[in-house]
């Protein structure tokens, strides 16, 4: 049963019966907003359409895309992620799917409420909140692929129309939701990265008062700036507010140290938690993590899979036991990819999987994908010069914002993910090219619940700990996964 609609009261999120909920779930990523180590096409999501239409034209286009946004999800998959306990649904989606570049504050028709509502019913039937999460806004709310933005421009900050436009967005959508009991509520901007740190809480204030004209009940989730990671220029809460908090850790990813549960790790992944929380601590507001997760190893890439593997979900367990220590609110990503971080997967005998596979080994060789990239010696042998060079005649390019990405992150992403990628996209493309509808229809229906694979391990850990969120179990024990591999979930 809901309880009513969410609301905030002092560092809790509480139902209508004025008891406190607290909501662990997962992430829709790849969908309603595609990405491209997702689901497996290069760069950003409007030149992989771009592309798709081109090769396949219009009526092939909208049945392949129609046909995978009907089985990405289910009443299956929603049924599924109700059998591990979680109750909330992180759903990503790009504006595309509701405004046309060229005929801006217009609805689309049709339109993507046709499949953002299904989601949203077929949680609600399995008692699962729904966070709407608007993951990419005209212009680029961030330099990243994620955001569906082909340049390394955050032009939203800079272009007052492009807010105008998101703030009409959310109004189509909040007036769409107004009174729904299920919607947890409106996650505004994924990933913010506003280099002025004064802009984006200026655009949080302006927008929570047009939203609130419409909706005045439905809670905002408001990402923090830089990537969810950082608080500067934000001087306090707004009402029936839940700031986020993203918390990857370089241990779960390839270029990071591994992971060995060492005193000096655990405190690392605390104080690192901390850091980005302190602004909510500080306001007694409640905490949301709305990303986290490491990726995992390929056993057709990894002689050592099942140790690198071990080591994640290890890291991942010592990152819930800090999040159950604070009772936070927790969206991990992801539930759904091609293999690399998701709950389940596409299989690798599936139609999509070998019409692409040799296409991933390109990517995966040039480091086209910043999402689990992997050491390739014949890029960083031209890589890392070129970044010795410009450090040496222009140090400040170390510091250029995003700071934490120093110079390296900033050329693989200008030079691999952004020019290399794009260059590829119509190759991609090319792999369907003269495919009937059914051949179509069975790279679409690879994504469907029935054909995909899951991932024990994560699945296991993820239910262990939404229990807890429950109350249903107390300490989780030490169990052993079929491969024999030890799990530390204590």
């Amino acid at each position: 049963m809901s309880t009513g609609i969410l609301r905030v009261q002092g560092d809790q999120l509480i139902g209508n019966d004025g008891k406190p909920v607290i909501l662990r779930g997962t992430a829709l990523g790849g969908w309603m907003n595609m990405e491209n180590f997702i689901t497996g096409y290069p760069a950003q999501e409007s030149q992989h359409r771009t592309s798709m239409l081109k090769v396949l034209g219009k009526p092939k286009y909208d049945f392949f895309f129609d046909k995978f946004l009907s089985y990405f999800f289910t009443s299956k998959d929603a049924a599924f992620i109700a059998s591990k306990g979680l109750n909330c649904l992180r759903v990503p989606f790009n504006y595309h799917h509701f405004e046309d570049d060229m005929d801006p504050r217009v609805l689309k028709e049709p339109n993507g409420f046709r499949y953002l509502d299904r989601v949203v019913e077929l949680c609600a039937k399995e008692g699962i909140y729904t966070i709407l999460d608007l993951h990419a806004v005209p212009g680029g709310q961030n330099p990243d692929w994620h955001s569906d933005n082909p340049t390394n421009v955050a032009a939203f900050w800079t272009h007052k129309d492009f807010q105008d436009r998101v703030v009409w967005l959310w109004r189509v959508i909040a007036e769409r939701y107004r009174g729904n009991p299920w919607v947890a509520g409106y996650n505004l901007l994924n990933e913010p990265c506003d280099e002025q740190h004064v802009r984006l809480p200026a655009f949080y204030e302006r927008i929570e008062r047009e939203v609130r004209a419409v909706d005045a009940e439905h809670v905002l989730w408001l990402d923090g700036n830089t990537f969810s990671m950082e608080w500067r220029g934000f001087e306090g809460v707004l009402p029936n507010t839940v700031y986020g908090l993203h918390d990857y850790s370089m241990m779960g990813f390839p270029k990071g140290e591994r992971y060995e549960g060492t005193e000096e790790q655990m405190s690392k992944l605390e104080s690192q938690f901390l850091r980005k929380a302190e602004f909510m601590t500080r306001h007694n507001a409640p905490i949301w993590n709305g990303e986290f997760g490491p990726v995992y190893a390929d056993p057709a890439l990894d002689k050592d899979h099942e140790e690198i593997n071990a080591a994640r979900i290890n890291l991942l367990g010592q990152q819930l036991k800090i999040y159950d220590k604070y009772k936070i609110h927790w969206n991990i990503w992801l539930y759904k990819d091609i293999g690399l971080q998701g709950m389940i997967h596409t299989n690798p005998q599936s139609k999509w999987m070998k019409t692409i596979a040799p296409f991933l080994e390109k990517k995966r060789l040039l480091q086209l994908d910043a999402w689990g990239r992997r050491p390739s010696k014949e890029v960083e042998d031209v890589i890392d010069p070129l970044v010795e060079f410009i450090d040496k005649h222009i140090p400040q390019s170390k510091e250029q914002y995003p700071t934490p990405w120093a110079t390296e992150r900033q050329i693989v992403r200008l030079v691999n993910q952004l020019w290399m990628a794009g260059c590829l996209s119509d190759e991609f493309a090319e792999l369907f090219r003269d495919m009937s509808f059914k051949e179509l229809d069975d790279c679409a229906r690879s994504f469907h619940f029935d054909e995909c694979l899951q991932r024990d391990q994560l699945n296991q850990v993820l239910e262990a700990h939404a229990k807890l969120a429950e109350g249903e179990g107390g300490s989780v024990r030490p169990v052993l996964d079929t491969n024999g591999v030890k799990l530390e979930l204590d």
